[in-house]
Order: C-alpha cells, then sequence, then structure tokens
C-alpha cells in the first residue's frame, strides 16, 4: 500500500488514461454499431452482407489482433499519424481498435433489440410514408435501445476492462503502471495488485450499477 501512496499521481494518471480511453471509444462503438445495426436491416442486400462479414470477422478476432492491426498496421506500416505526438498517437490508435472491436457486440445487442419491436409498427410507419431511415430512426430503433439497455451496459462494463490490452500499442493506462509498480516494489505485489483491482471495481461497479437502474426504469411493457 505505501508504494500506492507513493506513486499516486502516476496511478492517478494511469486510471485517468483508462477512463478517457473507455469513454471515447464507447461513444465510437455506439455510433458505429448504431450503423452496422441500420446496415444490418437495411432492404439492399449488399449493405446487409458487408454489416454482416463485417460484424463476423470481428466478432471472432482477438481483440489483441486488432490492437496489433491498428498499431502496427495502421500506425506503423501505413504511416498512418493522427497526432505529432507519438502518446497522443497511440492512444487514437488504441481508440480506433477499441471501437472497431466494441462496435460489433453494440451491433449485435442492437439487431436483438429491434427483435422485440412488433413487426406492425414497422408496417405502420411505411403505410404513413416514412421510408427506412426514418422508420429506423423514430419508430424502431429508440424502443431497441431501451429493450438492450443491461446488455449494453454488459458491453461497456467489458470495454472498461478490454482497455488493459491497449498496452499492446503503447498506450500506459492502469495495467501497464500496475506492472510497472510489481517491478519497482517487488516486496508489495499483493498490495498493488488489489490496489489495482480495487480501481477497476470502482470503475465497474458504479457504470453496472447505473445501467441496471436505467434498464429498469427504461423497460418496455409488452
Amino acid at each position: 500500500m505505501d508504494a500506492l501512496l507513493i506513486e499516486s499521481d502516476t496511478v492517478f494518471a494511469a486510471f485517468w488514461m483508462t477512463v478517457r480511453l473507455t469513454a471515447v471509444s464507447a461513444l465510437g462503438s455506439l455510433v458505429l454499431g448504431v450503423l452496422l445495426t441500420a446496415m444490418r436491416v437495411a432492404p439492399l442486400a449488399s449493405l446487409r452482407g458487408a454489416a454482416s462479414v463485417y460484424v463476423s470477422v470481428a466478432r471472432n478476432t482477438p481483440l489483441t489482433l486488432v490492437l496489433l492491426f491498428t498499431g502496427l498496421g495502421v500506425g506503423a506500416n501505413l504511416g498512418v499519424e493522427l497526432s505529432d505526438d507519438i502518446a497522443t498517437n497511440n492512444y487514437w490508435l488504441a481508440v480506433i481498435g477499441l471501437t472497431a472491436y466494441t462496435s460489433a457486440f453494440v451491433c449485435e445487442a442492437l439487431r436483438s433489440g429491434l427483435n422485440t419491436v412488433p413487426v406492425g409498427q414497422a408496417e405502420a410507419a411505411r403505410s404513413l410514408g416514412l421510408g427506412f431511415v426514418k422508420t429506423l430512426g423514430l419508430i424502431t430503433l429508440p424502443q431497441a435501445f431501451r429493450s438492450v439497455v443491461a446488455p449494453l451496459g454488459s458491453i461497456m462494463i467489458a470495454l472498461t476492462k478490454n482497455t488493459t490490452i491497449a498496452l499492446v500499442v503503447g498506450v500506459s493506462e492502469a495495467s501497464v503502471r500496475m506492472r510497472e509498480m510489481i517491478e519497482t516494489y517487488g516486496d508489495q505485489v499483493i498490495e498493488i495488485f488489489f490496489g489495482f483491482a480495487a480501481g477497476f471495481v470502482l470503475l465497474c461497479l458504479p457504470m453496472g450499477l447505473a445501467f441496471g437502474w436505467l434498464s429498469r426504469r427504461m423497460a418496455v411493457a409488452r
């Protein structure tokens, strides 16, 4: 515990990086997940096929490989630079990888939510002259979101824990700092481990409680 107190500023900065990775990647995953969901249920077969292939590949590829692709493939081999600062560039490459991976799970959660919406509602919307985009955006998708708040919460919690793999592209988040502190303070391994574990609990537990409350609050009566 003495090590955590000595390195408190560094530990806080490491967890702040974890929070930033989670928040930005969660936002990107929701946006891309909604787009993929729209493609999965679009009337055009080409869009459905493209989204289906993307989701299948992303869900069945280890996150470590996805981050290696964004870090080494996109960053190193293709020379894509999102910032002049190396640390900032690595951060955005990690965000891209986490977003690309997590959005596939968001898509599947939303698609399952769409299946809970009665077909008659979409048919009624079309009979009123609403097109596919308006029907999806105004009628079916809002109800789908309300049906899958809890699953989306689980995905966001998983995303928080998945940020520990961002070390693959050189992002110094909480897990990286924990390894460094264990190497420096080898006689306090247990204290350091439980200290960082408590930090992740403090991040994930309120998130789970909040999504659970929101799920009950927004539940759709069928």
